[in-house]
């Protein structure tokens, strides 16, 4: 049981390392503004920070931003979750292994870890479209557009900027 108990541990925690990459990769976004690379979000305490000053001139488009800096904050619900969990796997841990109550106690705030995580990354997901409506919105009524999509190209270069895709197939008859 304990064996199992080690695998599933060290399963999550090879999940929430590898997150790390992706953190920061979060953190270096850019847009491109007048073929110019600007950072979105250049404050580590606010995403999309870097925006604001073009933003802010629609002020639709700001609403939106202002919305998606609302739901980057820290939910209290989702920390009560994790704090439910991490107890739970401690008092597993501290309580006396003779008992079946130390493995349900450890499994059921696993679980509650998993929960808190998934809806987490749901409700982070979600949020992400009110950054795209307030650029859509201000790319709507003002100048110079601001172009951030997976496929945005740099007009320079001809380079894709954002998630590239390694798949391409060519015809040729």
């Amino acid at each position: 049981m304990m064996k199992t108990l080690a695998i599933v541990i060290l399963f999550f925690m090879c999940i929430f390392l590898t997150q790390a990459p992706l953190a920061q990769e979060t953190c270096s976004r850019t847009v491109l503004i007048n073929h110019q690379e600007v950072l979105i979000d250049n404050n580590s305490t606010q995403k999309g920070e870097g925006l604001r000053y073009h933003i802010e001139k629609d002020p639709i488009a700001k609403s939106y931003l202002d919305t998606y800096q609302e739901g980057t904050r820290t939910r209290l619900e989702t920390t009560i979750l994790g704090t439910i969990g991490s107890s739970l796997i401690f008092a597993g841990i501290l309580s006396n292994s003779s008992s079946g109550d130390n493995t349900r106690l450890i499994f059921g705030g696993i679980s509650v870890l998993m929960i808190n995580f998934l809806i987490t990354r749901t409700l982070d997901y979600q949020n992400e479209d009110n950054l795209m409506k307030s650029i859509n919105e201000y790319n709507k009524r003002n100048l110079p557009k601001i172009q951030f999509t997976p496929e945005a190209r740099n007009e320079n270069t001809n380079e894709i900027a954002g998630i590239r895709i390694g798949l391409a197939k060519t015809w040729s008859f």
